[in-house]
């Protein structure tokens, strides 16, 4: 593949540095514009992503994409950001548990909030998707919107994941933010479309990713509006479920928020498959990609026998469909902006 970047890509490269800055990463010095993913591997899931990028991008050519068709989406757990030893939120629910437990005495001696309380993780994954809602209903409803909000910003501040000893939003991919912010150098719009609760994630997930609350698409439970006793208007989180944005949910949910089927789709499991089939059914050109977590030094290794991320039928499905499987191990110089203890 040329390596040549059109000139109209390479000034929208060099104005894209103060992206990289705003979500974290270190400024690159003009002399290394020329790769804009400097922490991917030379091999073939980078060449692909530089390809695609390159022919829908070109004015003039085949396979040309007009800037407000240049939709991508990415999941967030395990695709963006980590998801071991538990997603990341289920952990900021258990959290929450805890904190409210004095409130809740019946909660040490009925399920699932016994296993929270007592970081029993395998009778927690024992309640399944159910005792994970239950939780997570218990733990997000009754409080207007900005407390909510709030109470994330908080813990994320004071949290620490208990293999890194680093705040959560330190766990995002350094090439994961080197690719978002070459996409929109290049005319991409930017989504999260994810499992997650989208008002936990849009806490950071503009200071994290560059990605505004307005990009991101995500589980929900009911909100209603409420008049208090001052007779101010206030958004308030209900104990109910109202959309999953997982699996079949996906497509669903970028249709409805978004509007318009993407060009480039990447996750990580088999809850991401239907939306990179979705995404790879499209007319034009498109990218359907897949992070295989294949690096337990630096990251983790699992997929098929994972209670978390799982990635079974979708990892067949790109091989049958020919779709970009990234190997963390092989296709990333650097996972995190930090650098792992015992890390290669």
């Amino acid at each position: 593949m040329s390596s040549r970047i059109p000139i109209i890509h390479r000034r929208a490269l060099l104005s894209g540095a103060a992206v990289l800055v705003a979500v974290g990463l270190p400024r690159i010095a003009i002399a290394e514009q020329a790769d804009p993913l400097p922490s991917w591997n030379d091999t073939a899931p980078k060449q692909a992503i530089r390809t695609f990028v390159e022919s829908v991008t070109r004015d003039g050519g085949h396979d040309f994409v007009p800037p407000a068709q240049r939709i991508a989406v990415f999941d967030n757990d395990g695709t963006l950001w980590g998801e071991q030893p538990m997603y990341f939120q289920l952990a900021f629910a258990i959290d929450r548990i805890k904190a409210l437990a004095a409130s809740h005495p019946e909660w040490k001696e009925t399920q699932p909030y016994k296993a929270a309380l007592e970081d029993d993780t395998k009778a927690l994954a024992a309640s399944g998707n159910k005792g994970i809602m239950e939780i997570l209903a218990a733990t997000h409803a009754g409080v207007t919107t900005e407390a909510f909000a709030d109470t994330v910003a908080e813990w994320l501040q004071t949290a620490r994941h208990p293999r890194f000893q680093q705040p959560y939003d330190k766990l995002v991919y350094r090439p994961q933010l080197e690719l978002l912010a070459y996409l929109r150098a290049n005319g991409f719009k930017t989504f999260i479309v994810s499992g997650g609760g989208v008002e936990f994630m849009r806490v950071f997930a503009e200071r994290a990713y560059g990605i505004p609350p307005e990009q991101v698409v995500g589980s929900s439970i009911f909100t209603t509006l409420q008049i208090d006793a001052e007779g101010k208007p206030q958004l308030i989180k209900q104990p109910k479920i109202e959309f999953v944005d997982d699996g079949p949910g996906k497509p669903v949910g970028i249709n409805r928020f978004i509007g318009r089927r993407p060009i480039l789709a990447f996750g990580n499991s088999d809850g991401d498959q239907q939306m990179l089939e979705w995404t790879s059914a499209g007319d034009a050109p498109r990218l359907a990609a897949l992070l295989h977590h294949t690096d337990a030094e630096r990251e983790w290794a699992y997929d098929r026998a994972s209670h978390v991320g799982k990635l079974d039928k979708a990892l067949e499905e790109a091989r049958l469909r020919g779709w970009t499987v990234v190997d963390m191990k092989r296709d990333w110089k650097r996972v995190f902006a930090f650098e792992p203890k015992g890390a290669l």
